[in-house]
């Protein structure tokens, strides 16, 4: 279709000796009342897409004019159509994807189509990265042995991807052992500027993406716009289809100053992070504005970007300006296309400086870096900041309360010595504790022991001055004669190979290995859940004594049960820190007052070995060059010896192998027709499982982890899979009936059905035995009850995790009635034709008294049901009792309605498909 033009904005940029079309933001000026030039950047991207995606169907001229006179102070729901310049896969996300493109294809053919038809229409980059383990750690051979595991486990998902590569157009994988998907994307993938053929010329235009990973956000830190979204809005970007979506509110977040001494990036992002989960930036856009941006690396930026997920916000947003080109140089961009970012978003008003006035926001914010301090974050949420000269006493606190609620199960009832102890600012250690021998030493392990200190995750590794800061701080500690504690499982997982590069280059590798924070892989592990089991001497002691151990991490999750099954405190640190703790052992330290060990010459504190900022510079500047780049991302989609020996399968359609316990054909198309069920009543309903507030996607889609007890732990076992052999949830997702029975089972999570019990159960009656959640499910489906959950605040919140949504579908769950969602999980619901509903007026499952053993209806689904409507619940209690609420539709955009008509968007955009051959 030719593109209307209506505003005139098609223009030349002549860059050097080349000429690129673009579509000119300025052309909106002309407009009478035109905001263009006032909006903030980011909104100024979408206005870019919108001119040049015009199209008179999905985008049409009122579209553009609605957004150039934008109010921003004022905003009003408004639908637009977003469309991405790529999409970026990682593969615990990128291995379902590709198995619904896999299933599209069959199901394609069963309706009479090209099964070649399925594709990506827009590039699409896949970075394998979560599938790495840390099984061996602390030792020179700990890559290696983790690779070999890693390929060991993995070999049908990889050989799955493999016929990918082959089969689908417009799509590469970058293959395991290169870097986490985010770090790949900001110094590789990512060219702030993209181009196309278009009739014979070459377009430039705003490089934009939806990625699979929630921490898509990072990117924001290079100027490009980028989110998370679940698998199944990836795949309808892949296939052609807009991102539909609001025009989103956005709060500035000012900037000014400079960060003092002893702060770090990780500091800053926590002290942000902590900030905007007060401001509620849930569902809107955050752009980072003022002349403290000046003072912050294009890493740092990125530091902060990267958490946008944690403060609640679609993105965390920082405009390109001279640090942009600065960065782009360094990581090895050409020279041609650092003055295409350089000319193009300075001719587009897309460029910042000191000087630029501040543009209009919804709200705004501000911090003085001077003001940060060093900080941890903890010890169950990222957005529970806790000041370092603080982390003790807010430590024991923690574990006070924490012993009090376990009081019915352990030998430490409420008001105890012990637990007085603690509460008094006693140590609770010198009375409780398991003797251990681990390595030859024997020692007493404790609450409060740090059992985990990891540097992982994409949070802090892109980020030099706070890597090269823990190594320098290694090296530090080695010199003074420290060493880790005997009951820590250090791991070092750099976000690429870059990082290795500049760690030898100024010579701090040998203090880390010394340390035992050896190179365990390169991708996502610890953060992710993928932290491998405790060693069995120490997992044994903690079961034995019922221990509250601690990790400390340098991610940006540290939800319960998320990075290891038998640690209840994890902390949120620098990777600096990382290392501190890892000296000290235990989180009852003041790193003020207290020593971290005793060295060669005597007590040494953190103040000893903590280097100075000027030092971290220095050695950022000797250590960190454009070659490391250049040549670590040479040959990028070649992959290793034993990527290389993996065989690949060919053809249109894949080849299922029913045998396969990692890759299944998934059941969504089945049945399907051309005509669309349209929206189907639900009554006589039952709920699956009743919750509190902040339930993740972490509590409800299966993550970490598979317990033997398990309902897909018992699956695996019956079909001879040994426990050995079990892998995590997140390799098995291309596998529906393991993901199926590992939705809502999280080991943390608490059904008010059964009572607060915690795990996989619910109950179908008060007072009745406890049953899995996917048992009680199929019981119901077989029967023909349809199903809903009922939750609190924040129902989603954590990463873009689209089996939290499939998961919900597979077990039979009609409807979620919460009292509000986290935006990518609300999304993702309805792409699988989940229906979720708000609670209104305030009202809760507690006001309202429901027990969650009511036979529910929900009053008016019909097919004129139109977003965000007002609808009738009616609940029929066990004794007749009837009740109603209203609840408020969230389907929020047409668009949506159409694919929640459909059964859900893999079917809307696979009928639209067949119908347009």
């Amino acid at each position: 279709m030719p593109h209307p033009n209506s505003f005139g904005s098609r223009s030349a940029l002549q860059v050097g000796d080349r000429s690129y079309a673009y579509y000119r933001l300025d052309a909106l000026d002309s407009l009478s009342g035109s905001s263009a030039r006032t909006l903030p950047f980011s909104l100024r991207v979408l206005l870019e897409n919108l001119l040049r995606g015009e199209d008179n169907a999905f985008v049409k001229k009122a579209d553009i004019e609605a957004l150039a006179h934008w109010d921003v102070k004022a905003p009003v729901d408004k639908e637009i159509a977003f469309r991405t310049a790529r999409v970026l896969l990682q593969d615990f996300t990128g291995v379902p994807c590709v198995v619904d493109l896999a299933a599209m294809r069959d199901a394609m053919v069963a309706l009479g189509g090209d099964p070649t038809r399925i594709n990506p229409l827009q590039p699409v980059d896949l970075v394998i990265d979560h599938s790495v383990q840390v099984d061996e750690y602390g030792t020179e051979a700990s890559l290696l042995l983790n690779t070999e595991l890693e390929f060991e486990r993995n070999g049908e998902r990889y050989q799955f991807l493999k016929w990918g590569q082959t089969a689908l157009r417009n799509f590469r994988a970058v293959p395991p052992g290169t870097g986490i998907c985010h770090q790949v994307n900001l110094e590789y993938l990512a060219q702030v500027v993209f181009t196309a053929q278009e009739g014979g010329e070459t377009i430039a235009y705003c490089d934009s993406l939806v990625g699979t990973d929630s921490h898509t956000t990072m990117i924001n830190g290079l100027g490009v716009l980028g989110w998370g979204v679940g698998g199944i809005e990836a795949e309808a970007a892949m296939l052609g289809q807009p991102v539909s979506m609001l025009i989103p509110e956005v709060i500035g977040f000012k900037l000014h100053g400079k960060l003092p001494a002893g702060a770090t990036a990780t500091d800053l992002v926590l002290t942000c992070t902590e900030m905007l989960r007060k401001k509620k930036v849930v569902g809107k856009f955050v752009e980072f504005y003022g002349t403290g941006l000046s003072s912050l690396a294009l890493a740092d930026r990125a530091t902060i970007a990267n958490m946008a997920p944690e403060y609640g916000a679609t993105m965390g947003f920082f405009p390109v300006d001279a640090e942009t080109l600065k960065y782009l140089r360094l990581s090895g961009r050409s020279e041609e296309q650092v003055a295409l970012v350089e000319a193009y978003t300075k001719a587009q008003g897309l460029f910042r400086t000191d000087e630029t006035p501040d543009p209009i926001f919804t709200d705004t914010l501000e911090l003085d870096l001077s003001t940060v301090v060093p900080s941890l974050a903890g010890p169950k949420r990222p957005q529970d900041r806790v000041p370092l000269t603080e982390s003790k006493r807010m430590y024991r606190e923690a574990l006070a309360a924490q012993m009090a609620s376990q009081a019915s199960a352990v030998a430490v009832p409420a008001g105890s010595a012990a637990a007085a102890m603690v509460s008094e600012g006693g140590h609770i250690e010198a009375e409780e504790g398991v003797q251990c021998t681990y390595k030859g030493q024997s020692f007493k392990l404790q609450h409060g022991h740090v059992v985990i200190a990891a540097i992982t995750s994409c949070t802090n590794t892109s980020n030099p001055s706070v890597m090269l800061a823990a190594g320098l701080l290694a090296r530090n500690a080695v010199a003074k004669g420290l060493s880790t504690k005997p009951w820590v499982k250090t791991s070092l997982a750099p976000g690429s190979k870059v990082a290795t590069e500049y760690f030898n280059k100024a010579g701090l590798m040998d203090s880390l290995d010394k340390l035992g924070f050896n190179v365990v892989g390169y991708g996502c592990t610890t953060c992710i859940g993928n932290s491998g089991p405790l060693p069995t001497e120490i997992s044994e002691a903690i079961d034995l004594g019922k221990l509250n151990v601690s990790a400390v991490l340098s991610g940006n999750r540290n939800f319960e049960g998320r990075v290891n099954p038998q640690t209840r405190f994890n902390y949120l640190a620098s990777p600096p820190l990382v290392v501190a703790y890892a000296l000290a052992g235990r989180m009852d330290i003041d790193l003020a007052t207290e020593p971290l060990g005793i060295g060669s010459d005597g007590p040494v504190f953190l103040r000893d070995i903590w280097p100075s900022p000027q030092e971290v510079e220095d050695t950022i500047l000797t250590s960190v060059k454009r070659e490391q780049f250049t040549t670590q991302y040479a040959d990028v989609f070649l992959g290793d010896k034993y990527w290389q020996a993996i065989a690949a399968p060919t053809g249109d359609q894949y080849a299922w192998d029913g045998n396969s316990t990692y890759v299944k054909n998934p059941p969504y198309f089945e049945g399907m027709t051309m005509t669309p069920p349209g929206i189907r009543p639900i009554t006589g309903a039952k709920a699956l499982g009743m919750f509190g507030d902040s339930i993740t996607t972490d509590h409800i889609s299966p993550a970490g982890s598979i317990a033997a007890a398990s309902p897909a732990g018992k699956y695996l076992s019956v079909l001879g899979v040994e426990k050995k052999d079990f892998n995590s949830y997140g390799a098995r997702r291309g596998n529906h009936e393991i993901m199926m029975r590992g939705t809502f089972a999280n080991i943390r999570l608490k059904n008010e059905l059964t009572g607060g019990k915690e795990g996989w159960w619910t109950a179908t009656a008060p007072g009745a035995e406890p049953e899995a959640i996917y048992d009680v499910s199929m019981a119901r489906q077989a029967a023909g009850v349809p199903q809903i959950v009922i939750a609190g605040k924040e129902y989603g919140t954590g990463s873009s995790r689209d089996w939290a949504a499939k998961g919900t579908m597979l077990l039979g769950v009609r409807a979620v009635i919460a009292e509000s969602f986290e935006r990518i999980h609300r999304s993702n619901l309805v792409g699988m034709g989940v229906l979720p509903l708000e609670f209104v007026n305030g009202e809760t499952r507690q006001s309202l008294g429901l027990t969650g053993f009511e036979t529910f209806e929900i009053v008016g689904l019909d097919d004129s049901l139109t977003p965000r409507a007002t609808l009738v619940v009616k609940t029929t209690a066990t004794d007749g009792t009837v009740k109603q609420f209203s609840a408020r539709c969230r389907i929020d955009t047409p668009e949506e309605m159409q694919y929640y008509k459909n059964g859900g968007i893999l079917p809307y955009v696979l009928r639209s498909l067949v119908a347009t051959k």
